[in-house]
């Protein structure tokens, strides 16, 4: 389990997210929805140690980052057991696809690799349902593909946490539900604490098990999405009018209405004659 404590997080003077504070428990996948600009992967960042808190800590195997900088000795300790993919899926360099997910694997850059690891690098790209493209230079492929293989990558580090900004931004439906099936399986088998950034509302009440709702870098809501989700909330954190009904699980499904529905339309009442 992550604890977060009143975190508050800034970028040069200015703040970005203030009072923070939730737990986010193992076997679960967290889902954090919200405007752009409002501080997601500000979050994700600091939870890697990449980007240091303004004020607040957290608590994680009886580890603790606290405010203010750390030295280098003390991030890589932290990271040890973390998955981090970010939002950029650019891939300037040289190599196979096998050979990125292969870095996964690796503590430090070796000349030899193991028999192993290069299977157990197979194994992850199967997993992700791109084991054909072992071989291509991960510069000739699509944007999608290279998400793909950045995910196929968090799998072979074997974490304890993973973080995921936008992993199915640049992917096909088919494959949004393929890579996020196989999220919410590795968080239950591995009892990971998963928390994965993503702006398509319906596939975030569809996979999250908690979903965290920010807003002007504050947290509106936590809960499991049918306990929280509700028109007055998301039309107050994104400034749009909607319409929910729910699927046969009982899961919220989200429908945005257009200035031109009919339902926001005024019709004038018929004059009598």
């Amino acid at each position: 389990m992550i604890t977060l404590n009143n975190l508050s997080i800034a970028h040069g003077t200015k703040t970005i997210m203030q009072g923070i504070s939730t737990t986010l428990a193992s076997g679960q996948v967290h889902v954090i929805i919200g405007p752009n600009g409002t501080g997601k992967s500000t979050l994700l960042r600091s939870l890697f140690a990449d980007l240091p808190l303004q004020s607040g800590h957290i608590g994680w195997q009886e580890k603790t980052l606290g405010a203010g900088r750390h030295r280098s000795r003390v991030i890589q300790q932290w990271r040890q057991a973390i998955a981090y993919m970010p939002q950029d899926t650019g891939l300037d360099v040289s190599l196979s696809v096998l050979e990125i997910v292969v870095l996964g694997g690796l503590e430090t850059l070796t000349l030899h690799i193991d028999p192993n690891l290069l299977a157990e690098a197979m194994n992850c790209l199967h997993a992700a349902g791109i084991a054909p493209l072992a071989h291509r230079d991960v510069g000739s492929l699509s944007g999608g593909q290279r998400q793909m293989v950045l995910f196929a990558q968090v799998l072979m580090r074997n974490a304890r946490m993973m973080l995921l900004d936008e992993p199915v931004s640049a992917l096909d439906l088919h494959h949004q539900i393929a890579m996020l099936d196989l999220v919410r399986e590795q968080t239950r088998e591995r009892d990971l604490v998963t928390v994965v950034v993503l702006h398509d509302l319906n596939l975030a009440c569809q996979y999250a098990d908690n979903l965290l709702v920010f807003s002007q870098g504050t947290l509106q809501a936590t809960g499991a999405p049918q306990a929280i989700i509700t028109p007055e909330l998301l039309s107050h954190t994104y400034g749009v009018t909607l319409e929910i009904v729910y699927d046969n699980g009982g899961l919220p499904m989200i429908q945005p209405l257009s200035r031109h529905h009919p339902l926001m339309i005024n019709i004038p009442l018929r004059k009598e004659a």
